[in-house]
C-alpha cells in the first residue's frame, strides 16, 4: 500500500509458461496483490503463476477484455490497477513509474506509451504500429484528445474504472478504456516506457487472423463510439 492506496496488477495471460514466472518476479514489493488471469492456457501456465506467487484466477473462454474484467472482479479491495501483458514485453519495474500520477493525484488514467518509451526492433509489427498510429489519429480526430499508443500497459483507479462500466470482452478493450476516459472527463496521462520483443508466440500480432480481427474490433468500438455520442 503506498499513500494509503493499495494496488494490484493484472495480467491476462494464454500460454505464457515461458514468461509469466519473470513477470511476477519483476513486479515491485510495493504492489499489494498480483493476479493472473489463466485464459484457457494448455502449457502449464496457471501452475508456474500459482508457484511464483500469484493469485491464478481461472477465465476459460478465450478474450483479453473478457479476462480483463475477470481480474477486476478478483482485485476487489484495490484502489489502483495496473495491466500488463504476461509475455515479459513490459516491465514490470515500471509500475512505480505507471502508478505515480495517480499517487501524486494528478491523474485518474496513466497509459505506458511504447512509441514515446522507445520500442525494440521486431517487438511491434508493421501491422500493430500502423494500427496504434490509424486509431490515435481517430480519437483525436473525433474527441480531440492526443493518444500516442493503445498499448496494453496501464494504470487507473479503481473508481475511475467503474465509471466507464467497461464492456468489451476482446480485442477493443484498450481502445475502448481510452475512449470512454475523453467522454468521461477522466484526468488521463502517458508517460514513456520501454517495450521489448515479447517471449512466446503472441495469440493475436502473430498472426494474420488475430491481426485482422483486432484491428477491425478496434476500428469499430471507435466509430461506434462516436456515433453513439453523436445521437446523444
Amino acid at each position: 500500500m503506498t499513500n494509503g492506496l493499495s494496488i494490484a496488477t493484472i495480467t491476462p495471460a494464454r500460454d505464457e509458461a515461458g514468461a509469466i514466472a519473470k513477470v511476477i518476479a519483476a513486479v515491485p514489493e510495493q504492489v499489494d496483490q498480483i493476479i493472473v488471469v489463466d485464459n484457457g492456457s494448455h502449457d502449464g501456465t496457471a501452475e508456474l503463476a500459482a508457484k511464483a506467487g500469484a493469485t491464478v484466477i481461472a477465465e476459460p473462454i478465450p478474450g483479453y477484455g473478457r479476462a480483463c474484467l475477470a481480474g477486476i472482479a478478483a482485485a476487489a479491495s484495490a484502489d489502483i490497477l495496473v495491466f500488463l501483458d504476461g509475455d515479459l514485453a513490459d516491465d514490470p519495474a515500471k509500475i512505480p513509474d505507471l502508478v505515480a500520477p495517480i499517487l501524486a493525484g494528478e491523474a485518474d488514467l496513466v497509459i505506458g506509451s511504447r512509441p514515446l518509451g522507445g520500442a525494440e526492433p521486431g517487438s511491434l509489427t508493421p501491422a500493430q504500429r500502423f494500427g496504434n498510429w490509424l486509431a490515435c489519429r481517430l480519437i483525436r480526430a473525433f474527441w480531440g484528445r492526443r493518444y500516442t499508443d493503445l498499448g496494453p500497459f496501464r494504470a487507473i483507479r479503481r473508481d475511475a474504472l467503474e465509471r466507464l462500466e467497461m464492456a468489451d470482452l476482446d480485442f477493443g478493450w484498450t481502445v475502448e478504456m481510452q475512449v470512454k476516459a475523453v467522454l468521461y472527463n477522466l484526468r488521463i496521462a502517458e508517460i514513456p516506457v520501454p517495450y521489448r520483443v515479447r517471449i512466446g508466440h503472441s495469440k493475436i500480432s502473430g498472426t494474420i487472423k488475430g491481426t485482422v480481427l483486432a484491428g477491425t474490433k478496434i476500428l469499430w468500438v471507435i466509430f461506434r463510439s462516436a456515433v453513439l455520442e453523436k445521437r446523444r
